[in-house]
């Protein structure tokens, strides 16, 4: 306890950072340790026991002493991880989501791990991923735990993260060599490097899409004794992962996006929101940090600048979805639970701390470099005039080829099917879950934010696919993810799950689809963030665009009603939101 008290100065704000490393000290936290951190952080232990019962990754009752949790995005269950864990219970002698009766483990499962390129993946103990697992790696991985062999004597083979760089262009090519961009950055001034990037017309890469240039042009005139500069490396959106790939590849390169950013709004101050499931990189990413502070490109007097002063700190989170939100990021930097804030005020007014701040994604910061070398001119060439640049996109699923693929923008989806080696696709989830699902007649669009905007996810279905379980699996996730603040996302997500549920067991009928409809209609309207509004486009896209894998699981105890047209233009009314012949063709089809 008080070494984690001493590594953080005591800090309230440092709380969920704290709250971690005491954990892998004690392999979950008890209430007497709470009641002591609370104590000496001068806080409520009602305060810290409702941070530490946000994360899914913290535990307030006792845990397996080995803990391992399957990663359960719809790719993973497509290779069969469902299986694999069954098999691995079953030789432990555990229940699903139970500790085993001596303690010695506990299996579940989590939201996607970021690994969808090499699955079915798993996590020990939240900090360490197994890759490419298969019968054989699940039966020496049960021998090894009932044997209390030590995780660090496992097959080292196992912990292997590949990159499957299968395409790259200007992002995930060479990179720039150390330090040249921010010296490019500190010549031209900070009024011209900010110009720069709004010549580039340069994007958010986290899926929102805002102006970057006015972003930071926004910071930078907010009042303030201190300016924020926050990465966002919670890249949570099932099926994504591209940030991984750049931290693991090109951490250089992200840190000094960062430290250009903080050079053009006049910040002192940076931090890494390190999503949990990526704890397995900390190591890397601190000693490229300090490797950066000894070459003079961070700390105090940044390449003998006077009063160019910038520094890194890396926060890990604790497995929560909804901490992507850029407010519910902030929220968790400061030691609490991740629930989005009201806005305004934005984060470039009123961020951390109350400081304006800036929040970009790991691939905004990566372009930014490539900005400061190559001039805005230069990238606004390269995409389309609305969409500029190019966008890394993470291929899984039905391929023979996944892993990822740079593009500029306008890019057809076909393309990139074709490069990553599909066959016989019926469907592509674009964006994750909260993304868009494009059908096979949709393949001509292009990837852009005037056509089809994405956060970076890419998942392929072949034919063999149900597309209602799909969408089935996502309204589970978004169920379980759901940070419960506002009550129709906590009780919709519920319903949503519900109504699936019972159509997937055979008990459905047409009503419920209506029910779904509405649901979705509420959710998108009422919610308190992106979460609740998203949660049921990949139910919506599916019902529009492959109604017949849901009407399948409507045969079993229910006939076809006899034609309705009142009933079925009443649907096509709640698909299309429109009220004409036009709308029920494109409802029907």
């Amino acid at each position: 306890m008080q070494a984690v008290l001493q590594r953080h100065g005591a800090d309230p704000h440092a709380l969920v950072q704290m709250l971690r490393e005491l954990q892998e000290d004690l392999g979950w936290l008890p209430r007497d340790a709470l009641a002591a951190l609370a104590a000496a952080l001068k806080l409520g232990l009602a305060q810290v026991e409702g941070v530490a019962g946000f994360y899914r990754f913290l535990h307030l009752q006792p845990a397996g002493r080995t803990r391992v949790l399957f990663s359960d995005n719809i790719t993973d269950r497509m290779q069969g991880s469902e299986a694999l864990r069954a098999d691995l219970c079953r030789r432990l002698g555990v229940a699903p989501g139970r500790v085993r009766d001596d303690g010695l483990v506990s299996v579940d499962s989590t939201s996607c791990t970021g690994l969808c390129d090499q699955g079915p993946a798993l996590l020990v103990d939240h900090r360490h991923v197994i890759t490419r697992l298969d019968a054989q790696r699940v039966a020496a991985l049960a021998d090894l735990i009932e044997h209390r062999v030590p995780v660090a004597q496992w097959p080292a083979a196992w912990f292997e993260v590949h990159d499957h760089v299968r395409r790259a262009d200007v992002l995930l090519g060479p990179a720039p060599a150390q330090g040249a961009a921010l010296q490019a950055a500190i010549a031209r001034g900070a009024p011209a490097m900010l110009a720069e990037v709004q010549r580039a017309k340069l994007r958010g890469r986290g899926g929102a899409g805002f102006a970057t240039g006015v972003k930071w042009e926004l910071c930078r005139k907010a009042p303030g004794a201190e300016h924020v500069v926050v990465c966002n490396a919670d890249e949570g959106e099932p099926g994504t992962f591209k940030d991984r790939v750049l931290l693991a590849r090109h951490a250089d390169t992200v840190f000094e996006g960062m430290t250009i950013a903080a050079h053009a709004i006049g910040a002192r101050r940076g931090l890494v929101y390190l999503r949990g499931e990526y704890r397995f990189l900390l190591e890397g990413l601190q000693a490229v940090l300090q490797q950066r502070r000894q070459a003079g490109l961070l700390g105090t007097g940044i390449l003998g600048h006077e009063g160019l002063d910038f520094d890194i700190e890396i926060h890990v989170g604790a497995g929560a979805y909804v901490c992507g939100e850029e407010s519910a990021l902030i929220e968790s930097l400061e030691g609490k639970r991740g629930t989005p804030r009201i806005r305004p005020p934005f984060p470039v007014e009123s961020g951390y701390l109350g400081w304006p701040s800036i929040v970009n994604n790991v691939e905004t910061f990566c372009a930014a470099v490539h900005i400061a070398l190559q001039g805005g001119a230069w990238w606004a060439g390269i995409g389309t005039p609305t969409s500029t640049g190019t966008k890394i996109h993470s291929v899984s699923g039905d391929c023979e080829r996944p892993g990822l693929y740079e593009y500029p923008f306008g890019t057809r989806i076909g393309r990139i099917l074709e490069d990553c080696g599909a066959r016989d696709t019926q469907a592509v989830q674009v964006g994750g879950p909260s993304g868009l699902c494009l059908s096979a007649f949709e393949f001509g669009r292009r990837i852009a934010f005037e056509d089809v905007p994405s956060a970076g996810a890419f998942m392929v279905f072949d034919r063999s696919r149900d597309m209602f379980e799909v969408a089935r699996c996502f309204a589970h996730f978004f169920a379980h993810e759901s940070c419960g603040f506002c009550t129709p996302c906590r009780v919709g997500t519920a319903l949503v799950v519900k109504r699936m549920d019972k159509l997937a067991a055979g008990h459905g009928s047409r009503h419920d689809i209506d029910v779904l409809f509405e649901l979705d209609k509420l959710m998108h309207a009422a919610t308190h963030c992106g979460l609740g509004a998203t949660a049921c486009n990949p139910l919506r896209d599916t019902i529009l665009k492959f109604r017949p894998a849901y009407e399948q699981h409507l045969k079993s105890l229910y006939f076809e009603p006899a034609f309705d047209l009142n009933a079925e233009l009443s649907i096509a009314r709640r698909m299309t939101g429109r009220d004409d012949a036009g709308a029920y063709l494109e409802a029907r089809e």
